[in-house]
């Protein structure tokens, strides 16, 4: 079933750029009580649960008002921490599971590109849609602004570091495999790179980092394995979701 637009069309930026300006996120959160960036967790639950286990340490980037955190811990998933730079998101999630009794869940304000955790502390780190804002004026995609690759490393070495010998980033993404692996494949990384998609013709991307697990011959078939086109045009293309689409369009063209 379609998900629908935003409560209140208010909230509605007039250019994907304004996904950066930390003003705007406090401004909406305040107006807006939900909203699902890349589909819910339906759409994606029967991969979640391959990776994510009920006893797992779970930490998810950005939280703003999805409901994401809520749909893991009714899969029984309950060590799970929340963060979001948004200290208006941050206080309303706060009493939104406090409200469902949800209390075992934390929320923290905190900067993904600094986290203020220990090294070692997470078996999952999970974002949706998170790293997407970082791209938004990336310039071209096949060879990003500086300053989008500092931040893009910065986000990524503080995950790495703070997962588990053997803990899993799991990223929902529009992003393309030959546009994200220059970052996930860095040599600083130890983790191997595995990908799924949903979506009834592959709009979005699913993907399954494992820490510790890198390895040349996955690496070598990866590169062979075929990468299905997204299409903007098609309806399953919902909600707000075009807004981050159609940049990374303009920036392939």
């Amino acid at each position: 079933m379609d998900r629908p637009e935003p409560e209140n069309p208010d909230v509605l930026p007039s250019t994907a750029l304004a996904y950066l300006d930390r003003n705007y996120w406090d401004k909406r959160f305040a107006q807006e009580e939900h909203y699902e960036w890349f589909k819910d967790y339906s759409h994606f639950r029967h991969i979640v649960l391959q990776h994510i286990k009920p006893q797992s340490s779970v930490l998810e980037l950005g939280c703003g008002n999805s409901q994401l955190c809520e749909e893991l811990y009714r899969d029984g998933i309950t060590e799970l921490t929340c963060i979001d730079l948004s200290p208006i998101a941050v206080e309303k999630m706060k009493q939104r599971l406090i409200n469902k009794g949800y209390k075992e869940i934390k929320v923290l304000e905190a900067d993904m590109l600094d986290l203020p955790f220990e090294d070692g502390c997470f078996d999952v780190v999970i974002e949706k849609g998170t790293m997407d804002v970082l791209f938004v004026d990336s310039g071209d995609p096949w060879n990003p602004h500086p300053a989008t690759v500092e931040k893009v490393m910065k986000m990524l070495h503080e995950i790495h570091r703070v997962l588990k010998p053997e803990g899993i980033f799991i990223s929902i993404t529009f992003g393309q495999p030959h546009f994200r692996r220059r970052f996930f494949s860095d040599p600083e990384f130890t983790w191997s790179i595995e990908w799924n998609t949903f979506g009834e013709t592959f709009h979005y991307f699913f993907y399954v980092l494992k820490k510790g697990q890198r390895s040349l011959e996955s690496e070598e078939y990866r590169e062979k394995t075929h990468i299905p086109s997204i299409s903007l045009y098609h309806d399953e293309l919902e909600g707000e979701d075009f807004l981050f689409r159609t940049n990374i369009d303009e920036m392939e063209s």
